[in-house]
């Protein structure tokens, strides 16, 4: 069987072929060929393409943000009865169940999970005179100033406070919002996308402010996710997720992590791919619920977080001896799994697309120049066209 996946960095890869191949040593009848098939951003037309020309793989590694996508091409076959009757549903954690489920039916199973905070520097920290870690947005600005230096004195900064994401794709989005979940915003109102609500605003203002300071650098294009200037000192904060937590261990840094900090309400979002059974033949997908099954479990499940920092799904692994004393080794890890209690997915509609397309058009154009107010409204408009449409 073949399994599609994106999973990075290199190392990540890594730890999964090595459970790819420990599943395949303990089922002669089942043999589970991983393949790397690129960028996260480049799954979406490949997946389609095969999908159309007859060629999908028989499992696919993904976001769910495509389920409905996926099940509008009746690419994917729906899980929940097979996971109704696995004594493996009761151990996946409650809060990841909005991201397998798409109008009553269950159409995937998580792979991993994770959510947003800031990792940060602690030594610029002190050195820069911050003895308390910002908790509101007002303090995170302030933080940014303080940090933002001309270290040489040669008239240019080379130190940033943060580096915020450039680019309209999802890792942008992604990335923002957790603060508009702390502002109280929402993307839906009922079925339908509201961009121009208060929450949105707000978060869009202060990404917008951060520039304004001088105190935010932009990312290259469509790669904040990269984290060379936060290890090279060129930047003292950055927004990612726990997955990253094992890179900067082995990058030899001094570093830890702050959860998003606060508007009106904690808040961050929840990140992690999911595993689709294709649609191919009844042996091939009985075959592919088997893989799944070992995916679900407390070993897997800890030995991938002990490899990547993921956090695991599986609520057993959480609690195992061996998860607890990697925690135990890295602390930080313990921001994100205190911030799964009010973590939240991105809606699972059909349509999410459309809405993170334009979305990350309006977050861009705010990044450029333009007003927060302005651009958001101009993706609304393109919005409320493509749903009056339907």
């Amino acid at each position: 069987m073949t399994l599609w996946q994106s999973i990075n960095p290199p190392p990540n890869r890594d730890v999964f072929q090595k459970l790819v191949d420990k599943f395949n040593q303990t089922h002669s009848d089942i043999q589970v060929e991983s393949l790397y098939t690129g960028q996260a951003d480049q799954q979406m037309p490949k997946i389609l393409t095969a999908v159309v020309g007859n060629a999908a793989p028989d499992l696919f590694w993904f976001d769910s943000l495509l389920t409905g996508k996926l099940v509008e091409l009746g690419a994917i076959r729906s899980l929940e009865d097979w996971l109704n009757n696995s004594p493996l549903k009761s151990e996946i954690d409650p809060r990841l169940f909005g991201g397998m489920n798409l109008d009553g039916h269950i159409w995937s199973i998580p792979f991993s999970t994770s959510n947003i905070g800031i990792y940060y520097r602690p030594s610029l920290f002190k050195a820069a005179g911050i003895d308390k870690l910002p908790e509101t947005w007002e303090e995170l600005r302030e933080a940014a100033k303080k940090l933002t230096q001309d270290k040489n004195k040669d008239g240019q900064i080379d130190q940033y406070g943060i580096m915020l994401p450039l680019g309209k794709g999802e890792w942008t989005v992604f990335t923002w919002v957790p603060f508009m979940y702390s502002a109280g915003g929402e993307l839906l109102e009922g079925s339908k996308p509201n961009l121009m609500n208060k929450g949105a605003i707000a978060a869009l203002q202060l990404w917008s402010d951060l520039l304004k300071d001088g105190s935010a650098i932009l990312s290259a294009p469509e790669r904040g996710y990269e984290e060379d200037r936060f290890v090279a000192g060129r930047i003292a904060m950055q927004i990612t997720g726990s997955w990253t937590v094992r890179y900067m261990e082995k990058a030899g840094i001094d570093f830890d992590v702050f959860p998003i900090p606060i508007q009106q309400q904690k808040g961050t979002v929840i990140g992690g791919p999911n595993l689709f059974v294709m649609k191919t033949t009844p042996e091939r997908e009985k075959a592919s619920l088997k893989f799944l099954e070992y995916v679900l479990s407390e070993e897997f499940q800890t030995e991938l977080a002990v490899g990547t920092g993921d956090l695991p799904i599986n609520l057993k692994s959480r609690e195992s001896e061996t998860y607890k004393a990697f925690v135990a080794k890295q602390p930080a890890l313990k921001v994100f799994l205190d911030q799964t209690s009010v973590a939240r997915s991105r809606p699972n509609i059909s349509g999410y697309p459309r809405i993170s397309e334009n979305l990350g058009r309006a977050i861009e154009e705010t990044l450029l120049g333009n007003e927060p107010n302005k651009a958001l409204k101009k993706a609304q408009d393109r919005l409320d066209l493509i749903w009056d449409a339907q």
